[in-house]
Parts: C-alpha cells; sequence; structure tokens
C-alpha cells in the first residue's frame, strides 16, 4: 500500500515560516485533493488546510493569510507553507490524500513554535 512521507517539521520561534512535504512512496501515484490536519496535545486531529484537484483550497479560520496549500502535481507532492508561526499552530501535522476512494494518511511531523 501507498505510505506518505512527511518532512519539515520543526522547532521554530513565533513568527518564523515551515515548510512540510508530503510525498508518496511509490512514483506516478496521482491523488484527487489531500489536506493537512493537526492534532495538538489533548486535542482532537483537526482540518487545517485541504487542495482539491481543480486546486480550490480551503483553511480553517486560523490559517487563513499565514499558511498555504500547494501540490506539485510532477512529483505528487503536498506542501504547506507556514508563516507567522503562533505557538498555538503547534502540534503534530498528519498529510491526508484520497486517491480513486481510498484515504491515506501519513504518520506525521511535529511542529513546535516556542514563544
Amino acid at each position: 500500500q501507498v505510505q506518505l512521507v512527511e518532512s519539515g517539521g520543526g522547532l521554530v520561534q513565533a513568527g518564523e515560516s515551515l515548510r512540510l512535504s508530503c510525498t508518496p512512496s511509490e512514483s506516478g501515484f496521482s491523488f484527487a485533493f489531500g489536506d493537512w490536519n493537526r492534532q495538538a496535545p489533548g486535542q482532537q486531529r483537526e482540518l487545517v488546510a485541504r487542495i482539491t484537484n481543480g486546486d480550490s483550497t480551503y483553511y480553517v479560520d486560523s490559517a487563513k493569510g499565514r499558511f498555504t496549500i500547494s501540490r506539485d502535481n510532477a512529483r505528487n507532492t503536498l506542501y504547506l507553507q507556514m508563516s507567522s508561526l503562533k505557538p498555538e499552530d503547534a502540534g503534530v501535522y498528519y498529510c491526508h490524500i484520497r486517491s480513486l476512494g481510498v484515504d491515506i494518511w501519513g504518520k506525521g511531523t511535529l511542529v513546535t513554535v516556542s514563544s
């Protein structure tokens, strides 16, 4: 089964930026839509941003104006550019895609934001 490989998480100070990447383990794999989800300690996982195959995007209110989701179809890679990071943005970020009706999740990448 295809796996998603996430990267780009880390420790940053408030106000700094990070770019998360999510790449399928198999080449030539495409997906209908993809999204990034965040789970903070003690909280439920929440949708942060989504992009469809028509490049329509959705952002949770807290991410609007600061985060940008994009996809590179040639590399089958999903990105999340995060700017002006705040401590409340911290958590484990999970990549999720749907391909041919199948939901696939990554294992997550940790984002820590110090104040």
